[in-house]
């Protein structure tokens, strides 16, 4: 699935992004963004492969314990110096990270993975639709519901219930995760946020982990396996995309993470040989333009906004549906390594 995106300040470099970012940067900001997004779900279906060994739980307990080493070596955050605010917004968003891990690799073990991330979006597109409460989403929605439904068959009695159930409560946190990411990049610089956050997820999921995977989780392979899930999934996917955010438009950025679905599905077939039907091909399809609507719709309205508000502009504010006129949340653009589980 997708792990999350911080909206950490890219105006200084992290260690993770800065360097030589010759070679990554060759590919353009738009290639960086979608090998991220390759990585992520690339890195999900060896999950899959994995959880024969370990389980969900053991799987998850080992990316967000390697992902949570690599990003404190690497960012070193600062411990000192943050209010009881800032610790309790880091801790909130380290149990959101962990919830939502740990119910998307729970659902993939049930569902298919590109069915599984096709559900989870509808987590941020829910969260960017309810928060522009403009007309024009109302047919995002329903595209997307139109989705679900085919996605179902129109009862989802050729899918696990737990396990369409525990995507779309993956989606609830992944929309939770967007919130308190934005806080946490307003109250920790850099990356400093993140690499705590993951080290609080590893931490309480760990009883978790021992629990469901036992002595798996010290198998040497097992081990190496679920570091090689964590780089593909958090770290790596983080990196390319904290390079690319720096000369890509956030909207732009919005738009090629909706193509998640898509990637998950054809990850899923390559690795895993789970093929979708034609409808539920059609399904993700439908997901996809509706999160795509979503973000260019808000984007527009953003730009009006931004013209109506410059000195002596000519173009009247547009209203929002409850009479007062306000700028659009970030909402829509999605979070680490994208910020999914995946």
């Amino acid at each position: 699935m997708t792990t999350p995106s911080t909206s950490q300040p890219t105006s200084t470099s992290t260690p993770a992004a800065s360097g030589h970012p010759g070679r990554l940067g060759s590919l353009g900001p738009v290639g960086l963004v979608l090998a991220g997004g390759i990585s992520v779900q690339f890195g999900g279906a060896l999950a899959v492969t994995l959880m024969p060994r370990a389980g969900a739980l053991g799987v998850v307990t080992l990316r967000l314990l390697a992902a949570a080493v690599i990003l404190l070596v690497v960012c070193r955050p600062r411990l000192r110096g943050h209010s009881r605010t800032d610790w309790g917004t880091v801790i909130v968003f380290g149990i959101t990270m962990g919830a939502m891990n740990g119910l998307f690799y729970e659902a993939v073990d049930r569902i298919p993975l590109g069915l599984a991330v096709t559900l989870e979006v509808l987590g941020p597109l829910a969260l960017s639709v309810l928060a522009s409460r403009r007309l024009i989403n109302a047919l995002w929605a329903g595209l997307a519901l139109g989705g679900v439904f085919l996605l179902g068959g129109g009862d989802f009695s050729g899918l696990d219930p737990v396990g369409v159930g525990l995507a779309l409560g993956a989606g609830a946190m992944w929309a939770t995760y967007i919130i308190f990411s934005a806080r946490t990049g307003r109250r920790f610089p850099q990356a400093d946020g993140l690499a705590l956050a993951m080290a609080v997820a590893a931490l309480l999921f760990l009883p978790l982990g021992i629990v469901g995977a036992g002595g798996r989780l010290l198998d040497p392979t097992t081990v190496a396996l679920g570091s090689s899930v964590a780089v593909l999934s958090s770290v790596l996917p983080y990196t390319l995309e904290l390079l690319a955010l720096r000369r890509l438009p956030a909207h732009t950025f919005a738009v090629l993470m909706s193509l998640e679905p898509a990637i998950a599905a054809t990850a899923g077939f390559l690795v895993l040989g789970q093929a979708l039907s034609a409808t539920q091909a059609a399904a993700v399809a439908l997901v996809i333009a509706a999160s795509i609507g979503a973000v260019r719709s808000q984007v527009g309205r953003g730009r009006r906004q931004a013209v109506a508000a410059q000195p002596g502009s000519a173009v009247a504010a547009q209203p929002d549906s409850a009479g007062g006129v306000r700028p659009e949340p970030a909402a829509a653009v999605q979070p680490e390594g994208n910020g999914s589980a995946s």
